[in-house]
């Protein structure tokens, strides 16, 4: 979008400079002329080539995002005028590309777009999602913005905790196993090779172990490249796979039905879906449009559909649990909750308390699966490192017998 650099005077006489971004020349003189600004000149500002070495951690984080809502809310709170409040963000904020953001949000809001307009256009959306724009409007709507944003900052902050659990109990099993692919591989490549050698000229029939592991030893070592492409194809696989609709559903099926991690995963979902839905319904953001978002942002598509079949229900003048008791994805202790909630009419409170409830769940089922993963790995490890030095042993064993018998 370009930025047109404007010069003027006020009614008053004082004369005044800046800069729009707007989509045209025409739209920047009937901005400065709502603002009652005397125009003496409007030009497009030329666009400067800089060749800059890329930043790390250049991206905006969601603790980066979290801070910015809070600090947000708190300047509001205090009385200060919005745009200001933008301003002062837009010189603290130390990332470059976030300050930026802020910057151009601050420029339209200046130029009499709302503030949820300046955050929902199309260049800002990997900043500002669609659930953060929807409560901004709804804040702007009833007066109290700067309530939605500490909204916004908390639900935020246990989002992202939560993301953390859960990406922990998804981690810690892919390392443990790829670390006993890696002991396994390097046993295979670089120690079996030398008692192989050793016992080329040993003359004597071989026992089924040792012949079994020296061959896994020889395949390995000659067709390695072959499985490393083969475990490349097969994760390449998996991706094109689920970017169809089919592939999605069955593969997040099968996720939730995984042992042990499945739980944890399900229990992230229920967390995330009643929190958003909650934080949406108690910031003024309609139920459909609530279920809509939150539906988007649950993450697995089985939920998705769950959830998207509660919202025609919505519509259609029924009820939430209804379609969350059918799907069979829910609990029936949070679909029992969510009726009674909406049958009291505290729904957003009671979705709050089942959130709670379930971030809890998710630190446990956490837990759970550490415990257990620990003694399965150390069992399968010993296994296989004891099996192949067992059957790397016995021919000495009967290279000893023989050589016994023979005296």
């Amino acid at each position: 979008m370009p930025v047109y650099v404007w010069k003027g005077r006020t009614v008053a006489g004082e004369i005044q400079t800046g800069e729009l971004t707007l989509d045209s020349q025409d739209e920047a003189l009937t901005a400065l002329r709502k603002r009652r600004i005397i125009i003496s000149s409007v030009r497009e500002k030329k666009a400067e080539v800089k060749f800059r070495l890329p930043k790390l951690g250049g991206g905006v984080t969601t603790r980066d995002l979290a801070i910015f809502t809070r600090q947000f809310a708190t300047m509001i709170n205090a009385g200060l005028p919005l745009v200001q409040c933008l301003d002062i963000l837009t010189k603290q904020t130390e990332k470059e590309g976030f300050s930026h953001v802020i910057g151009m949000v601050m420029r339209d809001v200046e130029a009499g777009t709302t503030l949820a307009e300046a955050l929902g256009k199309k260049e800002h959306s990997k900043v500002f999602d669609e659930l953060f724009v929807n409560m901004v409007e709804a804040g702007e709507a009833g007066g109290i913005l700067d309530n939605i944003l500490q909204r916004l900052a908390t639900y935020i902050e246990k989002a992202e905790a939560l993301k953390r659990k859960i990406k922990g109990a998804m981690v810690y099993p892919a390392v443990v196993l790829s670390v006993a692919v890696l002991a396994t591989s390097f046993m295979l490549i670089f120690i079996i090779p030398t008692f192989a050698r050793m016992f080329s000229g040993f003359g004597a029939e071989l026992p089924l172990p040792t012949k079994i592991v020296m061959g896994l030893s020889s395949f390995l070592r000659a067709y390695w490249w072959a499985l490393v492409g083969g475990m490349i194809a097969a994760v390449v696989g998996i991706q094109r796979y689920y970017l169809t609709e089919k592939g999605r559903i069955q593969i997040d099926t099968l996720l939730l039905k995984i042992p042990v991690l499945g739980d944890v995963l399900r229990k992230g979902a229920v967390a995330r879906f009643t929190r958003t839905l909650s934080t949406l319904i108690s910031s003024g953001v309609p139920i459909l449009n609530g279920l809509d978002i939150t539906a988007r942002t649950s993450g697995n598509r089985v939920i998705e559909n769950a959830i998207m079949a509660a919202r025609v229900s919505i519509r259609e003048g029924e009820t939430i649990s209804a379609p969350l008791r059918q799907s069979s994805v829910f609990p029936p202790m949070v679909v029992q909750m969510i009726s009674v909630g909406e049958e009291t009419g505290a729904l957003d409170d009671m979705l709050t308390r089942i959130a709670d409830f379930y971030d809890d769940e998710v630190d446990t089922a956490v837990d759970s699966l550490t415990s257990l993963i620990e003694p399965i790995m150390i069992v399968i490890m010993g296994t296989i490192v004891g099996g192949m030095v067992i059957a790397m042993y016995l021919p000495m064993f009967k290279l000893i017998n023989v050589v016994a018998g023979g005296h």
